[in-house]
């Protein structure tokens, strides 16, 4: 819808394709723009043809044999992140990741904004990028998918990262290389690359003529991470402590490397380093992710239900560690072809139980078989009631599912609205 309006207000003409043969907007297609042809369900693929470029939305991968068809006959297939690079003026900072990206991009914009920045955040998080356009906006901060990165070229970024890449989207792409290659174009053309330390996949394949930087793991030259000062872990830039872990709001090892991060393309970004600490000490997080919602019992709920890949609910299974007292964790959901292996060692060293939900529950127990006492649960509020039971003074209940929500939810975020409800059901009742 963004990119549409965006281009009737060009005074482009276009059409309209969806593979659906009633999407979701398809009314408001009509009202709004009762004058663009629509094509849904069937193509006349000799119309699309005819276009000089086709936009292509990021849910569509660019196999698609229609589009492939069209490409082959030399018309340029793009996304809205490259519609958006004509026409934006300000810089850009660009950043990607498996996972833990919308908090990054967020505590990115907080700093800039505490540093006097007149600010546009978006892209994959909240607002199209197309509806960010304005002459007022001095830096846009965007979170892309790898879906947004197929289809872009030369993004240009004054700053570029990719925070990490494990398997994702292996329902889309055809192996982890695959998925990396989309990742890695974020890089194209960016004056300032920022990677991980101690990730090889996100450091960039070819770094000549631009400056690179990393964060993560212990502080060095050119690297922002963590020292020991003063008695405990501070965050520090190469060898500068700066501020304390114990004054982050943002729990578990995965927030400190997320804190890192944006304290490494901040840098990079040319930030002053105040306002950037200050936004540190003030942030305290988003909403299902390693949210904490609640303790009853002396037992803890967090909401991690943007956990929707195995690196995801990995993370959050390592940064609420809490030994000797252990974790009840919540998974299940459609697992988009994922591997759950890695899951096996992690379950095994650090909970107490697990209760399966979703479409994928099965595969997820036959990983686990013989770690952890492993039960299922038809709904999510009858998994938290039965988590609820499982649990032990000083635990926690963790909702963390390494899959997608769309078997048995419209997003992850109702998924961990009815968490959340379920959570002050068992608390209260």
């Amino acid at each position: 819808m963004a990119v549409v309006r965006f281009l009737r207000a060009a005074g482009h003409s276009l059409v309209i394709f969806d593979t659906r043969e009633n999407p979701p907007n398809a009314e408001q297609v009509r009202r709004e723009f009762p004058h663009v042809h629509c094509e849904f369900g069937q193509w006349d693929e000799s119309l699309l043809q005819q276009a000089d470029e086709i936009v292509v939305s990021p849910g569509v991968s660019i196999t698609l044999p229609a589009l492939q068809r069209a490409h082959d006959k030399g018309i340029n297939l793009i996304g809205d992140i490259q519609l958006f690079v004509r026409y934006a003026q300000a810089p850009i900072i660009a950043i990607t990741g498996s996972n833990a990206k919308s908090t990054v991009t967020t505590l990115v914009g907080e700093m800039a904004r505490a540093a006097g920045k007149n600010v546009a955040v978006g892209g994959n998080l909240g607002t199209p990028v197309l509806e960010l356009l304005s002459d007022q906006v001095e830096l846009y901060i965007l979170e892309l998918s790898s879906f947004q990165l197929e289809t872009t070229r030369q993004l240009g970024a004054a700053v570029a990262c990719i925070l990490n890449v494990s398997a994702d989207h292996l329902d889309r792409y055809p192996n982890l290389p695959a998925y990396h290659a989309a990742k890695q174009r974020i890089y194209q053309g960016a004056k300032h690359m920022v990677a991980h330390r101690a990730e090889p996949l996100t450091h960039p394949l070819v770094a000549r003529g631009t400056q690179l930087s990393f964060f993560g793991g212990a502080a060095d030259f050119g690297t922002v991470g963590l020292v020991q000062h003063e008695g405990e872990e501070w965050l520090a830039d190469e060898l500068e402590p700066l501020l304390p872990v114990s004054a982050l709001h943002i729990v578990g090892g995965h927030n400190v490397s997320n804190a890192l991060a944006a304290l490494a393309i901040g840098k990079a970004a040319g930030f002053a380093r105040a306002p950037m600490l200050a936004a540190l000490r003030e942030f305290k997080g988003l909403a299902h992710r390693c949210q904490w919602v609640a303790r009853h019992k002396e037992v803890d709920y967090y909401n991690d239900s943007k956990g929707t890949n195995v690196g995801a609910t990995l993370a959050a299974i390592t940064g609420l560690d809490r030994a000797p007292a252990k974790l009840v964790v919540i998974l299940g959901g459609e697992g988009k072809d994922a591997d759950f292996g890695p899951l096996r060692n992690a379950i095994a060293q650090s909970a107490r139980a697990v209760v399966l939900i979703g479409h994928d529950a099965e595969l997820i127990a036959l990983v686990l078989e013989g770690t952890v006492s492993v039960e299922r649960a038809v709904t999510l509020p009858e998994a938290v009631k039965r988590a609820a039971q499982l649990a032990q003074p000083g635990d926690a209940v963790l909702l963390s599912p390494a899959c997608a929500s769309f078997d048995m939810f419209s997003d992850y975020q109702e998924r961990g609205q009815v968490f959340c409800q379920a959570v002050e059901e068992v608390t209260c009742g």
